[in-house]
């Protein structure tokens, strides 16, 4: 090993994970084994970015190693583009990192080629170079190519240009990792830059271009560019620009393969002592804010703060008495806050967040009221950043912003989805699209999606690839390792088969790796000045998504202020409710209403959610939920604030006692006489972190600062930091009359709330959204039903669930109709809505649109045959027309829908016919061609036919339900409805047609849950492996299943669920149970006619494991009756095609089926 002072080589050149397309190296690995090999400094130089330079910096400074910044650059080829250059420029100084992230950007935004951003070759030759230093990037640059192109003036012009622009800081780079035929080029190529460096009096710099850590790791490497370029590894053809030299060489053997050029080597010792820059790491950057003059930004936030408390309070207390003994308090509270804020130099940060959400809210953009802890600052409320009343709730501060601890506040904002673009915009246009941008995320190789990468590259069968990835446990966060060990069917296959045996090793040496880059989904930036003054920034080709290169933790690190713009899909449903809510009142000659005058204390509103009538209500709508409002029955707001806390993992245990505390049936008791106050909201249990706080400071004397550190601590469970809390805390309380032991114990009951108390802040202002959707729901059941379809209308499982809302709550959803319908789902009156034409699948925004523009021109529409004639077929196409038949959006033009699929063709024609003689006799004004607009004639659908229909086009059962046709004759065999069905030790007989089907694997192998419903009912069905194996072709959408199983709870949705036992199809069981077929006939019987019937199921039509019955004749005349069994050969197979074909010939009343 060598020590700092003998430093013999450093390493300038690293692909690390973040290059993206190619490079495996972890930064983690990577510094490590620097430190082992005691080397001084250490470069970074990632392809076209800087994605990992802030997390590369505090990695290898905290190791004691210098890090050294750069880029391998993409350099334009002016002759010819599709053959780029590079140059590897690296950092000396600020000004260098300045430079290069403002090319990096530039190329990025202005200069993208085939997804390559280039840097011009002319910008170099600026102020742009200073501070960076130059190498020429050997066979990859542009000197390197010309020499192995024997363009030896060319690539002298480029070098001198070079050295004209970065003078000593410009070197020729020379590498040796080419293997088998290429070495010898390779050295021809570190010959020819020799000599010319020796010519032109320019320096030669040895590096290793290391894309991966140890020299095993190549196959693996390639893997990654196969999985990134779409290659597999076995194309022969596939480009192959590595090799296994590309490791990470110790110093000593970059000196021996250098042994020939020593000041090679030598000059990176050189380069990295020039090498100086550092991030400035710790500091807050805020953008400027602009204020009235004579004022600082503290007391601008002062007096904006105060002015809105004036005008929230007189709407709070709008009676003069109540104002004036309520504002004291409110003011106080205000001045405490503004002090904090003001200290800490964030008044800008509450600025400007209050600016654009101020803005959002005069612009029709719906805000919510908070989100987080942000909710407990009453700064907050009078600016309009939140919009809940922080001391009628109790809610703290010191939550949000702890004098005591210095921290960044953060305002995660709930915008409208279709608004929140708008916000964005406006922050753009108020502080500079160039200070403004989102925040880059990196996607990373899961565990199952690593293993079907790597089974592609490895030219692997799907299914076989997809087999495997199955057995993976459903677990988030899993990892390959966890999968191993977890499944033993993992294990046998790995040591039975070579090939799963070498999917898992190339897996496990990519699992984890960036694969690719995204937007963060809620993150905003916003700089004092151009934002390539902190961070590169990264973009699409053509400027699409434009972010920083610095991901959420990175830009933080450098000081830049990350705002959270969240897109809230109930905040689009409470707006399109209340537009709708609206327009009918407007009929009705009555006042709009808005949100804020929603009361919060309607009688009404908690009877619905008492009764669980809560579909579509925001956090209240699952069946967990459900069961628990049940049991709560919840009469005040306060109420659903602890519900809404209390229903996650832990705190769910605590449920129980406190309904049963609310309803009077346990006592309520606390921890110590002077916590009631505190925990008397919640009948004595500790719900709320801010609870924990509270204790602790009426108790042990904390103040809300300390308290909130101490709820950290606990929350840590750092020993000595909870070992030093218990002391402070059982010392303040013993002064406050506390015995010791009875001050320990309470220390361990705060611990155990602390673990899993919930913010306050967050579950009020959740609970006032939770609130608001239900109040909608109550007494605007229609409009509110008709808003939450038409957000989620590409979700046909979610409009199936809200049409069963429909018909809870009496609303009558009418068909989808050409001539009214309207894009969205539309409220009629307090009891129907108007199907919505998006929510037909197979249609889209655009033809509708055309559909909707053209009937608001010319009127509604007469038939198809003018429907098509008038619009562009190009973008309403024969999908779209088949689609909006299916869904019975023409019936009011033609019911018989079989007819009009059958004309479409006549449609088309008569449209196309009608185009070409445009200017001509109108084909629609002359008595002579209205022959021509007949439909074909077919018959029409059957129910059954039509419901099936009705769901490939809407995506559920609209006008009926499948089970209803076979209804009858289950019913006469297994009598209970899914409804009925209820937790017994006994097997049950039940029936029903399947919804959906979802696939798990368990360690004892695949199961699926089998989504069951009769029309009356749903219950979920679990089919075990050994079962499963069996009965798979019956297990698909659609399918009538018989099921003998075991009724038992469902704890996940407060349920039932069925375990399955046996699962048949309805003819095995009809054929087992079926003793005979009657059919009642008079004179007018056609025995060829019912040949016909029978033949099909008679006859060995059937496996022999389907029993047959006799069919038995009772023929009646004037003269009398008889009753007349068929033969033997004329036993048939009780199908139900069968019984419903003799049903309609013979009528429903003259065929019966007698069961045994």
């Amino acid at each position: 090993m060598q020590s700092n002072s003998e430093s013999k080589f450093i390493h300038l050149r690293c692909h690390s994970e973040y290059s993206i397309t190619d490079g495996i190296v972890r930064l983690g690995d990577y510094v490590s084994l620097a430190k082992e090999l005691e080397l001084e400094s250490l470069a970074i130089s990632d392809l076209s970015n800087v994605f990992a330079a802030v997390k590369f910096f505090k990695l290898a400074t905290s190791n004691g190693i210098k890090p050294i910044i750069g880029a391998d650059v993409y350099i334009q080829n002016e002759d010819n583009r599709d053959q780029s250059s590079r140059l590897l420029l690296i950092c000396q100084n600020k000004q260098g990192y300045l430079n290069l992230s403002k090319l990096l950007s530039r190329a990025y935004t202005e200069n993208q080629y085939r997804d390559r951003p280039e840097i011009k070759l002319e910008w170099l030759f600026s102020d742009l170079n200073h501070g960076l230093i130059c190498l020429s990037g050997f066979n990859f640059g542009a000197i390197g190519q010309s020499l192995l192109s024997q363009k030896k003036e060319k690539a002298i012009h480029i070098a001198k240009q070079l050295k004209e622009a970065f003078d000593d800081r410009f070197y020729f780079e020379v590498q040796r990792y080419e293997v088998a035929k290429k070495v010898e080029e390779q050295e021809n190529l570190v010959l020819a830059i020799a000599q010319l460096g020796y010519d032109l009096d320019i320096p030669l710099v040895a590096t290793q271009p290391i894309q991966f850590i140890k020299k095993e790791d190549f196959q693996a490497h390639e893997a990654k560019t196969c999985i990134a370029e779409g290659y597999v590894l076995g194309d022969q053809r596939r480009p192959k620009n590595f090799t296994a030299e590309q490791y990470f060489k110790t110093p000593e053997e970059m000196v021996a393969l250098f042994d020939d050029i020593p000041s090679a080597i030598s000059n990176t010792l050189e380069i990295s002592k020039r090498c100086n820059f550092e991030f400035d790491l710790g500091n807050v950057f805020l953008p400027d804010f602009p204020i009235p003059e004579g004022l600082t930004i503290n007391e601008y936030l002062e007096k904006t703060a105060i002015d809105g408390l004036e005008k929230k309070l007189k709407n709070l207390y709008p009676e003069e008495e109540n104002f004036k003994t309520q504002e004291k308090k409110y003011l106080d509270r205000l001045h405490f806050e503004i002090n904090v804020i003001n200290q800490m130099g964030y008044a800008g940060y509450f600025l400007i967040v209050a600016d654009f959400i101020n803005w959002a809210k005069e612009n029709n953009v719906p805000v919510g009221p908070g989100r987080g802890s942000g909710a407990g600052s009453v700064v907050a409320f009078a600016l309009g950043i939140t919009d809940l009343d922080p001391l009628s709730y109790n809610l703290l501060f010191e939550r949000f912003l702890n004098p005591e601890r210095v921290s960044m506040p953060d305002f995660d904002i709930d915008f409208c989805q279709e608004g929140r673009d708008r916000v964005i915009e406006y922050v753009k246009e108020r502080y500079g699209y160039d200070a403004v941008s989102q925040i880059v995320t990196f996607g990373t190789m899961a565990a199952r999606a690593v293993i079907r990468d790597v089974g592609r590259v490895l030219d692997l069968p799907f299914p076989f690839v997809d087999g495997i990835a199955k057995l993976i446990p459903m677990e988030l966060g899993i990892t390959l390792k966890d999968a191993i060990e977890k499944e033993e069917q993992i294990q046998q296959r790995i040591k039975n088969e070579e090939e799963v045996k070498e999917l898992f090793d190339l897996a496990l040496k990519l699992e984890g790796l960036v694969r690719n880059v995204g937007m963060h989904a809620g993150g905003v930036l916003i700089a004092p000045g151009k934002i390539s003054d902190y961070s590169p920034l990264y973009c699409q080709e053509g400027g699409e998504g434009m972010v920083s290169q610095f991901d959420k933790d990175d830009v933080e690190s450098i000081g830049l202020i990350k705002f959270d713009f969240l897109g809230l899909r109930t905040l689009t449903i409470l707006s399109m409710a209340l537009n709708n809510a609206n327009k009918m009142r407007t009929t009705e000659g009555k006042s709009p209403i808005q949100l804020d005058d929603i009361p919060l204390d309607d009688e009404e509103t908690f009877e619905w959610l008492s009764n669980a009538n809560t579909t579509a209500v925001f956090q209240l709508e699952s069946r967990g939920m459900k069961d628990m409002l049940k049991q709560a029955k919840p009469d005040c707001f306060e109420d659903i604030i602890a519900l809404v806390a209390l229903y996650r993992p832990g705190p769910m245990d605590l449920i129980p006692d406190f309904c049963k505390r609310k309803h009077g049936q346990q006592l309520v008791s606390y921890p110590h006489p002077s916590t009631e106050g505190i925990l008397k909201e919640t009948y004595g249990i500790a719900v709320y972190q801010e609870q924990v706080m509270q204790i602790a400071q009426t108790v042990a004397g904390y103040t809300l600062g300390g308290a909130d550190l101490l709820r950290r601590a606990m929350g840590k469970k750092k020993v000595e930091e909870m070992d030093a809390q218990r002391e402070v805390f059982i010392h303040g309380a013993t002064q406050n009359g506390l015995e010791k032991q009875q001050a320990s114990n309470l220390f361990d009951l705060l611990e155990k709330f602390a673990g899993y108390g919930f913010n306050k802040s967050h579950a009020a202002a959740y609970a006032k959204i939770a609130y608001q959707t239900a109040y909608l729901k109550r007494h605007y059941t229609s409009s509110f039903i008709a808003a939450s379809m038409s957000a989620d209308m590409n979700n046909t499982d979610n409009i199936a669930l809200l049409f069963d809302d429909c018909v809870l709550n009496k609303i009558k959803l009418l068909p989808p109709s050409i001539n009214y319908s309207v894009f969205r789902f539309q409220p009629l009156n307090d009891k129907e809505i108007l199907y919505g034409l998006g929510a037909i699948k197979g249609t889209g925004l655009a033809a509708i649109e055309v559909i909707l523009e053209d009937r608001n021109s010319n009127g509604p529409y007469q038939s198809l045959f003018e429907f098509c004639v008038r619009l562009d077929l190009r973008k309403v196409n024969r999908k779209v027309i088949e689609s909006l038949i299916r869904a019975g959006a023409f019936d009011e033009l033609e019911k018989n829908r079989a007819s009009l699929l059958a004309s479409i063709n006549q449609a088309i024609s008569l449209a196309e016919q009608s185009k070409s003689h445009m200017g001509q006799d109108s084909l629609f004004g002359e008595e002579a061609n209205k022959e021509v607009t007949n439909y074909v004639a077919t018959d029409e659908w059957d129910s059954k036919r039509q419901i099936y229909e009705e769901k490939v086009a809407l995506g559920f059962y609209y006008s009926g339900h499948p089970f209803s046709h076979y209804k009858e004759m289950v019913r006469a065999m297994y009598p209970q409805s899914l409804r009925d069905a209820r937790p017994s030790n006994n097997n049950q007989w039940l029936s029903g047609v399947v919804m959906a089907v979802r696939n798990r694997m368990t360690q004892r192998g695949k199961i699926a849950i089998v989504t069951l419903d009769d029309g009356e009912g749903r219950l979920d069905m679990i089919v075990g492996s050994k079962l499963l194996s069996t009965v798979y072709p019956l297990i698909k959408e659609d399918q009538l299943l018989i099921v003998e199983g075991k009724v038992s709870p469902d704890e996940f949705t407060g349920g039932n669920r069925v375990s399955a036992v046996n699962i048949f199809d309805l003819l095995t069981v009809q054929s087992r149970k079926t003793k005979q077929i009657k059919i009642n006939v008079g004179e007018n019987l056609n025995p060829e006619q019912l040949k016909l019937l029978l033949k099909p199921y008679s006859n060995g039509a059937y496996p022999q494991e389907i029993g047959r019955c006799p069919v038995v004749i009772e023929y009646q005349n004037q003269e009398g009756s008889a009753e007349i069994k068929l033969g033997d050969n004329w036993a048939v197979a009780p199908h139900e095609n069968l019984i419903f074909d003799l049903k309609k010939s013979f009528q429903d009343e003259n065929v019966k089926i007698i069961y045994n």
